[in-house]
């Protein structure tokens, strides 16, 4: 995908958004705090999804740069913060309270080193808490990584895990464009098309928040991420 805004900063960490005013901000102090502690020139970018909840004024509020994509999908929503972004390295996670952005060095660091373009977080190395992941999630999760490796050709464990990363120039050389949750395994697809070096390191998937009704649809994603797996644009 063509990114428009030239480099100018090391660092951007990109949240999707869809009415998550109790969370935003914490994820964002979190990410802030990573930021700090490592001296790093960043800037955070909430892509507000279309939120009908104060989830943008909050996010503005907490220091973030907060960008507009009206358009619903939870791929149109990265791709809109991609496109934004000025950083040399990209980091990218939903900003619901499950995942970790006070501890990022696993993604950023090796990217920075220049030892991969991308990095996946796992979930299944890293550790689910209690009652973060649906039941149906925990079985149809391992499933569809599983149907993603064999038609990929990739040892990535956790396809859907949402916490990622990647360099500015493969962001450069993946041409991106589905809309919704089947972007994660898109990403995937298309970086080992590009030949990119593909790292993965242990995520935790915490339970902070997850109460609050998910925005995925256990059948209808499902069938998405199948269909662009054995789908004719797959291949």
């Amino acid at each position: 995908m063509k990114l428009v805004n030239e480099k100018e900063l090391e660092l951007s960490v990109i949240m999707p958004c869809l009415n998550e005013e109790n969370a935003v901000g914490s994820c964002i102090d979190e990410a802030k705090r990573f930021i700090s502690t490592h001296n790093i020139k960043a800037e955070i970018i909430i892509a507000d999804n279309g939120s009908t909840d104060s989830s943008a004024q909050k996010a503005a509020e907490h220091g973030a740069v907060v960008v507009s994509e009206t358009r619903r999908g939870y791929g149109r929503a990265i791709r809109t913060g991609i496109g934004n972004s000025r950083g040399e390295i990209i980091i990218f996670g939903d900003c619901d309270t499950t995942y970790d952005f006070l501890h990022l060095e696993s993604f950023y660091y090796p990217l920075e080193r220049g030892e991969y373009d991308i990095m996946i977080g796992d979930r299944f190395s890293g550790g689910i808490e209690k009652g973060a992941m649906p039941f149906l999630h925990k079985l149809g999760v391992p499933f569809l990584s599983w149907c993603g490796r064999r038609k990929f050709h990739t040892d990535v464990r956790d396809f859907h895990c949402g916490l990622r990363a990647l360099t500015r120039e493969a962001a450069e050389k993946i041409d991106l464009c589905t809309e919704g949750m089947e972007f994660a395994t898109e990403f995937i697809a298309k970086a080992v098309t590009a030949g990119l070096r593909i790292g993965q390191t242990p995520t935790v998937l915490r339970c902070e928040g997850c109460k609050r009704r998910s925005k995925l649809h256990t059948f209808s994603d499902g069938m998405r991420h199948l269909k662009y797996i054995y789908g004719k644009n797959s291949s």
